[in-house]
């Protein structure tokens, strides 16, 4: 059995064990005030996360009835359970499987109100190189896109494609928002390719501070 989702949630016995293993993990939050302007003001808005850093994020934005693009791969079966039993809604579909489908609905979702997080690396990566969805479904939206990220200080990493972080019990993880972004309606194609370049810029340079603050990653 390859190492991945499948191994290490299977062999956690599911929901239950894997919520009984981040209940144990302590939180710390680096600017989480962008997060609260738009969840306590109701603004909807698309948080872009990358794939390795799912587990502890969804843990710790559950119970907010956000929406979650989650991909149509067996991997994503298991992410889609845990993150129901997290309050989150699944909008199944990638930029591989069912993304155009996918993509209205997450616009329609975000212009009903609901705010949808994404991962623009998912389902198969590159790891951490942003694809254009994420981009395109805010220009379309015509909400902000908030970076957000994660390091831990004692975690495992699979030798997955995206190098998932599983934190260890006990340990400490970072959550990093970064600045809302706005895309404009109208773009040229070279002004979308660098809004894409940018918020990849961007949020590899969090990643980089949270595990640099977030700790050594053992």
């Amino acid at each position: 059995m390859r190492k991945g989702l499948r191994s290490i949630f299977g062999g956690l016995a599911g929901r239950l064990l894997v919520g009984a293993l981040m209940a144990t993990i302590r939180f710390r939050t680096e600017h989480r005030e962008r997060f609260d302007a738009y969840a306590d003001a109701g603004k909807p808005v698309l948080y872009a996360a990358w794939h390795g850093r799912l587990l502890p994020l969804t843990y710790y934005h559950r119970g907010r009835g956000l929406g979650a693009m989650i991909s149509r791969s067996a991997d994503g079966d298991y992410i889609a359970r845990i993150a129901a039993g997290w309050g989150f809604d699944a909008i199944r579909g990638s930029t591989s499987r069912g993304g155009r489908e996918a993509l209205r609905e997450v616009v329609r979702r975000v212009r009903s109100g609901q705010s949808v997080a994404l991962t623009p690396d998912g389902p198969r990566g590159p790891r951490q190189k942003v694809q254009p969805g994420v981009v395109r479904a805010a220009q379309l939206a015509g909400v902000p896109i908030l970076p957000v990220t994660a390091g831990c200080n004692r975690a495992w990493w699979p030798g997955s494609w995206d190098r998932l972080c599983i934190p260890k019990p006990f340990s400490r993880v970072l959550v990093v928002y970064g600045s809302p972004r706005h895309v404009p309606r109208d773009l040229s194609d070279s002004e979308f390719r660098r809004h894409v370049l940018e918020l990849e810029a961007e949020m590899n340079r969090l990643t980089e501070r949270a595990d640099r603050d977030g700790g050594p990653r053992t």
